[in-house]
């Protein structure tokens, strides 16, 4: 075989080797979007949730399956040794018998103060709820998938400004070595240099190690089973951003909400299902009209140690004896140890307790979204203060760094003006990221899909 040709198949072995494995070790970047769809369609509480919801669909389904009449059958066989019934003579006799009988029989519920009907209400309510909830548990998933991806584009920022500080600092190391070597500057001025490189370096780590933990916190709700450094986002242009005041006023955002928001419709449906288990509670104390029908027949053989009985044969016996009833009762209940009227009572202290609950439920989502109107309205001040501020301190520390090329401004200075300059980038930073993301809740409560 040929030099070539040994070759070829040598970057062919290579190929089929590490492609693979290159393949699998490549970051896959994942956008907001695809990390809630995956997130609502692989979250464990979610899966339990809407095993929750299954559950709540087979109770409305066994409710309205109360409707029908219940039919049932039993056969049975017995020895009695004594005085038993003769079937055929109808006569108690005192001898020990063989027996076998069976029966089927139905009964159905013609009316028992509309309990049933009030048990389907309140199942089918407590599924909406069921639903409801579910909606609820899909919508913070969503909000806390969004807050950690904003927090990894915050953190990439963070690091991105760090190591530009870092690369400022070591161009003056090197700047300051050289005035140094050629007697211009003391030898303290390198240390003190030097010494500001490596508390940037340290905030570069720092840095890292942050945006290595937002990663880790996005991945652990996606609940993916891979490494943060196998997995990558999409990152958005917030260059073109407008951050203006917020359009929306909280009044506006919670009359809207209160209308939408799962939450609130879970409180409502489980204050209509607490009012339908109070009428099932009061149903109890009407009387109970029904009707049943059955049928049956028998066996029976006489036996003795000392006498031989001719029994008919099974096939006459179970025709001669067959029994068809039909029939209708009335219960009426009277006095149940109070177990009627304590029901009554607890069933008018859950719907007090419902109301309660609904409005505890709206008392926090008006504090929600104050909450989220006051970051909102607090990110977009301090964005625009600290803009202007910004706009100064560049030019403060662009004249600063000039002078202290030419000597006249110390490197004590000079770090004091790049550590200010840093800090208010990412204060401008941050406060761009809370309005976003704040902005966002506020379009949320409005019923629109979180977007960045």
């Amino acid at each position: 075989m040929s030099g070539k040709s040994l070759l070829i198949n040598f970057f062919l072995i290579a190929a089929l080797i590490y492609g693979p494995l290159a393949e699998a070790g490549a970051q896959e970047v994942w956008s907001l979007e695809r990390s809630i769809n995956y997130a609502l369609e692989n979250n464990i509480m979610i899966r339990q949730q809407e095993l929750s919801t299954q559950v709540n669909e087979n109770l409305l389904q066994q409710s309205r399956m109360n409707r029908l009449p219940s039919l049932n059958a039993n056969t049975q066989h017995g020895l009695n040794y004594g005085r038993t019934l003769d079937f055929m003579t109808n006569t108690y006799i005192d001898r020990n018998t063989y027996s076998f009988s069976y029966n089927a029989g139905a009964q159905l519920t013609l009316f028992n103060g509309f309990q049933i009907t009030n048990a389907i209400r309140q199942d089918d309510l407590n599924l909406m709820a069921s639903l409801a909830d579910l909606d609820r548990l899909k919508n913070d998933i969503s909000l806390n998938i969004a807050s950690a991806y904003l927090q990894i584009l915050f953190s990439m920022e963070l690091l991105s400004i760090a190591e530009n500080q870092l690369d400022i600092t070591r161009q003056q190391v090197e700047r300051t070595r050289r005035l140094v070597e050629a007697g211009s500057l003391p030898q303290g001025n390198l240390l003190e240099i030097k010494a500001q490189e490596a508390a940037d370096n340290l905030r570069v780590v720092n840095s890292n190690n942050q945006l290595t933990l937002s990663y880790l916190t996005l991945t652990q709700l996606l609940e993916l089973p891979v490494a943060a450094e196998d997995f990558a986002i999409e990152v958005p242009d917030f260059e073109d951003v407008p951050v203006l005041a917020p359009r929306y006023g909280v009044e506006p955002v919670y009359e809207t909400a209160v209308e939408i928001q799962p939450q609130i419709k879970s409180s409502e449906f489980q204050l209509a299902a607490s009012e339908a288990g109070l009428d099932i509670a009061t149903g109890r104390r009407s009387p109970r009209l029904y009707m049943g029908a059955s049928y049956g027949s028998g066996y029976q053989q006489l036996i003795s140690e000392h006498e031989t009985f001719e029994a008919p044969p099974f096939r006459d016996q179970i025709k001669n004896n067959q029994s068809t009833t039909f029939s209708m009762g009335l219960a009426i209940p009277i006095f149940n140890a109070g177990q009627v009227n304590t029901a009554i009572a607890n069933a008018r202290i859950g719907v007090l307790n419902a109301e309660y609950n609904m409005q505890r439920t709206k008392n926090q989502l008006y504090q929600e979204i104050q909450q989220a109107y006051a970051d909102a309205v607090a990110a977009h001040e301090n964005y625009m203060a600290t803009g202007v501020a910004l706009e100064s301190i560049e030019e403060s520390f662009r004249h600063t760094e000039q002078r202290f090329e030419v000597g006249m401004v110390t490197t004590v200075e000079f770090n004091q003006a790049l550590n200010q300059l840093t800090t208010t980038r990412s204060e401008l930073l941050r406060a761009k990221y809370e309005y976003i993301f704040m902005s966002s809740v506020l379009d949320f409560y409005m019923g629109e899909d979180i977007r960045l």
